[in-house]
Order: structure tokens, then sequence, then C-alpha cells
């Protein structure tokens, strides 16, 4: 079994769900009382935000760098970087150091090209949902276009995620305001969700939709038990 290093803490409420998931997958697989090989490095979330709200993304990529490169000197094996929109410094972080770093984006896309889907929405905050970091690397990777919301209900899934999901605020009203923006997405075409923020399936279930949702924090945690057993 090899070790898997997360760079968590982005927020912790979300980074509690990959520590569960990885652990319940590995005992699923290989039963009775194994539980999988982690390390963890959590970050204080609100510089980290700052950084983002500011546009400070060189000093958020140094950071990221540093976790990775902590995690590595530490004897993980491969990197998770616990969070969608810091993607937006992936390429940085895999040059950094010499580990695989499993990008969360990949995990969703090998489970929508199972599917046969090539036209998903997108949900997340507004840098995953407006830059190019992540419906990019969909279009020119794995050939699946995205949709994103319009700009009123960017705003309102971006201000639910920062002002609620991570602070572990679990709203009902923001739950139907969620789905009604699935559901306009899925009226433009979209065949199927990424959940693209690892805080969104705190708050949306795929019970709740007539749709296809892909939990990017469950598919990123699976890719990674997949790589510490060799499957």
């Amino acid at each position: 079994m090899k070790t898997i290093g997360i760079i968590g803490g982005m927020s912790w409420e979300s980074s509690l769900e990959y520590y569960r998931i990885i652990n319940e997958i590995v005992r699923e697989r290989m039963g009775g009382l194994h539980s999988a090989r982690s390390l963890m490095i959590s970050v204080d979330f609100a510089p980290i935000e700052e950084m983002q709200s500011s546009g400070r993304w060189d000093q958020a990529t140094d950071e990221m760098i540093r976790c990775a490169q902590q995690l590595e000197s530490g004897g993980a094996d491969c990197i998770l970087i616990a969070t969608n929109t810091m993607h937006l410094m992936y390429d940085s972080v895999a040059e950094a150091i010499h580990l695989p770093v499993l990008h969360i984006a990949d995990a969703a896309a090998k489970k929508i090209q199972e599917m046969g889907l090539n036209t998903v929405g997108l949900l997340g905050t507004r840098f995953t949902m407006e830059m190019d970091f992540y419906s990019g690397r969909l279009a020119n990777q794995f050939g699946i276009d995205t949709i994103i919301p319009e700009t009123a209900d960017r705003e309102m899934v971006d201000r639910v995620i920062y002002d609620e999901l991570v602070l572990g605020e679990i709203n009902e009203k923001s739950k139907k305001q969620f789905l009604s923006v699935i559901n306009a997405m899925q009226d433009k075409g979209a065949k199927g969700v990424i959940l693209g923020c690892t805080e969104i399936p705190l708050l949306v279930k795929q019970e709740d939709a007539n749709i296809p949702l892909f939990d990017t924090t469950y598919l990123h945690a699976q890719s990674a038990v997949d790589f510490s057993l060799g499957d």
C-alpha cells in the first residue's frame, strides 16, 4: 500500500470528507481492519482565502509547493490537492516535486467518459467556473465541454461556498437555489453536472437531482485509493 499525501484545510470541512472516504474505500476493498496509509498537511484557510480574493496567486502557489514538498519529505507516494480551486497552480506544484500529483478534474473526467457524456455543467467557486484552468483541461485532454451558470447564479454559488459551506453551514434555501441552477444548466444542454467544489457535496446529493452529479471529493479520493492499492 502506497502512502497518500493530502494538502488539506481548504476547507477542513471537506478535508474531513477526504479522510473518511479514502479510509472507507480501503476498508471496502481490503476488508477487516485495513485503513489507508496517508499523510495530511492542513493549512490555515483564512490567509489562503485572502490570497484568492486579492488575486495573489503567486503567493498561493508558493504555499501549495511548500506543502507538497513537506509531504514528499514525509514519505508520501502521491499528492492530492484537496480542493478544486487550488488546481489553478497544479502545473507549478507538479513541477516542483518528484511525485505524481493526482488532478481532481481528471478523476471527474474519467467518470464522465465512463458514462458516455461530453457536455456537463460546472459548479464551483467563481475562480473554478470562470477561469480556464479547469474547463480548459476538460476540453483539451478529454473532449468534454462545460456549461457554467449565468452571472447572478455564479455569484450566488460562490457566496454560499465561502459564507456557508466552508463554515459547515448547510442551508435548505441554498440547497434549493443550487438545484435550480443545476436545472437551468440542464435546460442549456448539460447531461450531468460537476460538483467542482469539494464542499458542494455537503449540500447537494445525487438523490436531490434527476441528472448525474459528479462528486469531485469522492472521485478524487477514489483515484488516490486506486493509486495506493495499484488498482
